[in-house]
């Protein structure tokens, strides 16, 4: 018997891009003949993305929705997607067609040879631009300098993953503050990787902000690491390199012209080290952030409604 494929597709505001981004990967889904499924998970939007996938999910009950209450966030709504999804093969995307749904069928057969994960790799991304394309590859290097995992370069939100591999995230990996596709590496399993070119946007924007992705990307390093914690012993010991360096130097200043002035040179170390200081202390702060809000154990998500699902 076939294994059922759960496609699931997280939703903000995609009006535009909702019908066509059906209409191609329901082409695909029939050619390929397995049992599938296609959970759409809207995330608060505000426009009429919510009409639209009402529409569809009318005339194909293969079709889900699941909407949420407000927004909560991209990483949200694919595990959302991924706790409502019945399927033996699931693999997440977005709608707005940048990931093609023509690698579908590729994608099934790397499942059929027994990889339990697969790394969506893009090669290219004309459509982000030079600063995105630059500021992606920096955080990839970064957090696999700074955490003990490694991390494929340019791995997309766009990933397959077995129903053993999404027993784990619905189980384990239930952080509110989330780095899904870097959970996803580092569960273990079978995996491989799929190079792509992402495609022109087809509708709309991009949702991430210059702003949101260095907020995301600060939190999926703490996320990941703890090495800026330390960051206090090396400053410390940085610290008491340059004081013993300042003790030398008024010392033999003293012996050779007498008291030295250091005026200057006092006040511009300690402006320094108080910089540093509050920078530490901003990432303890951060870090203090991220416990009180597991400790807060808000829920991931609230869903408002489902449609087409059994459990209602």
């Amino acid at each position: 018997m076939s294994k059922k494929i759960s496609i699931i597709v997280s939703v903000y505001n995609e009006e535009e891009v909702l019908f066509e981004f059906y209409r191609e990967t329901i082409k695909v889904l029939l050619l390929i003949d397995n049992p599938y499924e296609i959970i759409f998970v809207n995330d608060g939007s505000m426009d009429g993305s919510r009409g639209i996938l009402f529409k569809i999910a009318k005339d194909d009950e293969n079709v889900k929705v699941v909407h949420f209450s407000r927004n909560f966030g991209h990483e949200a709504a694919m595990i959302a997607g991924i706790d409502n999804a019945s399927g033996d093969y699931l693999v997440c995307m977005d709608a707005d067609l940048q990931h093609p749904p023509t690698l579908l069928p590729e994608m099934l057969r790397k499942f059929e040879s027994g990889y339990d994960i697969i790394n969506m790799v893009r090669t290219v991304n004309k459509s982000a631009g030079i600063i995105k394309n630059i500021t992606s590859s920096m955080f990839y290097k970064v957090i696999n300098r700074l955490s003990d995992i490694h991390l494929v370069s340019n791995a997309s939100d766009f990933f397959g993953i077995s129903k053993r591999v999404a027993d784990v995230l619905r189980n384990n990996y239930r952080e509110k503050t989330r780095f899904l596709r870097g959970y996803v590496q580092n569960v273990g399993f079978n995996t491989v990787n799929i190079e792509y070119e992402a495609r022109k946007r087809y509708a709309g924007e991009s949702k991430y902000s210059i702003k949101k992705l260095f907020r995301f990307s600060m939190n999926t390093i703490m996320t990941f690491s703890n090495l800026p914690l330390k960051l206090g012993i090396y400053a410390g010991s940085m610290a008491a390199f340059l004081a013993i360096i300042m003790m030398i130097y008024t010392i033999v200043s003293f012996i050779r012209v007498g008291t030295p002035s250091g005026y200057a040179t006092t006040i511009c170390l300690i402006c320094f080290m108080f910089s540093v200081l509050f920078f530490i202390v901003g990432i303890i702060g951060e870090y203090l952030g991220l416990i009180l809000s597991e400790i807060k154990d808000r829920p991931i998500y609230i869903v408002e409604e489902k449609i087409n699902f059994e459990d209602k």
